[in-house]
């Protein structure tokens, strides 16, 4: 209709070279009567690359992950790239399921946040080597790639040396699932730093919940059920501190004279918490927009060595212990 080549429309349309005023007039016009849309598709088959990055995540009630998310999406959008999310509910098989969907949609990458303990399928993973893949915030696993994580034994150290310097000495430890890396070292932590300053742990000062509120509303009622209730409670994450911290006002205990508690990951709902919640920052939007990052260097050097970064916790002091 405008008569002229495929490559002038082209250049008309992605403004990557000079075309004479005449000429581009005719292109848009021809557009505008056509209401002619670029197939993103096509463009896609003919670079090699969809500007398009997959998520996998665990989706819960656990606020962690919708503010991890956030930071995933703003760097995405800013780095100019869109995000389709794929949600495992933790099931294995669902995972690998959305995994190979992703990968058959042509993601230029894929970032994994899951709570899974079972590793994705080494046979979907092989047959699309050559898509980068970041894991944030899981161990280590030997699939080839690149891993981003929180330094969780230090976190639990922190956490549990400043309940010690508080003055407190029976101080127990509410952990995540025991079959989970980060749940290990901040266990892992909290008993270091008991250790060192010479405070005994009894078995039944050490719990395990599930992450989600309801873990540590029941976890908190078996600790105040016990002969010797604690002072003080490290607790693997912010959403079991809200079941914790509801168990509590449901006994008529206060925060921090009757239970000192702190938390980990510093959701938002943290400061807003009566009292506000002590907690180990865990820097989300940083986690979200380092593995953006390092995913699109790994998308130009394929060929790097891959690298297990530690983003560095830090204690948020409030009202809670």
């Amino acid at each position: 209709m405008a008569g002229v080549s495929t490559s002038t429309v082209s250049h008309v349309i992605n403004k990557d070279r000079f075309v004479s005023d005449a000429v581009r007039r005719k292109v848009e016009e021809a557009v505008a009567v056509l209401n002619y849309v670029p197939s993103a598709l096509a463009r896609s088959l003919k670079l090699n690359q969809t500007r398009t990055i997959g998520m996998l995540l665990t989706a819960s009630n656990n606020p962690f992950y919708s503010e991890v998310v956030r930071g995933v999406e703003r760097t995405c959008f800013e780095r100019g790239y869109s995000l389709i999310l794929c949600n495992t509910e933790g099931d294995a098989q669902r995972m690998d399921r959305n995994l190979e969907t992703l990968l058959q949609k042509r993601v230029d990458g894929v970032l994994l946040l899951c709570t899974e303990t079972q590793p994705p399928s080494p046979d979907i993973i092989r047959r699309y080597s050559s898509v980068p893949i970041v894991m944030m915030d899981w161990s280590p696993l030997d699939i080839g790639c690149d891993v981003i994580q929180d330094n969780s034994l230090l976190g639990g150290e922190i956490a549990t040396q400043y309940l010690i310097d508080k003055g407190y000495r029976r101080i127990a430890c509410i952990s995540g699932p025991l079959d989970k890396t980060p749940s290990l070292q901040r266990l892992k932590g909290y008993r270091n730093a008991m250790q060192r300053n010479g405070l005994a742990v009894p078995d039944n000062y050490v719990i395990t919940g599930n992450y989600e509120f309801s873990g540590g509303f029941g976890t908190m009622n078996d600790l105040l059920a016990l002969p010797q209730p604690p002072q003080a409670v490290f607790i693997g994450n912010d959403a079991m501190a809200v079941g914790a911290y509801h168990a509590l006002y449901q006994a008529g205990l206060s925060i921090p004279e009757d239970m000192a508690i702190v938390g980990y990951d510093d959701i938002e709902l943290a400061r807003f918490m009566t009292p506000p919640l002590t907690t180990i920052h865990q820097p989300k939007d940083e986690l979200g927009e380092l593995a953006v990052d390092v995913l699109i260097h790994r998308l130009g050097e394929p060929g790097l060595q891959y690298q297990c970064l530690q983003l560095t916790p830090e204690l948020v002091e409030r009202g809670s212990a």
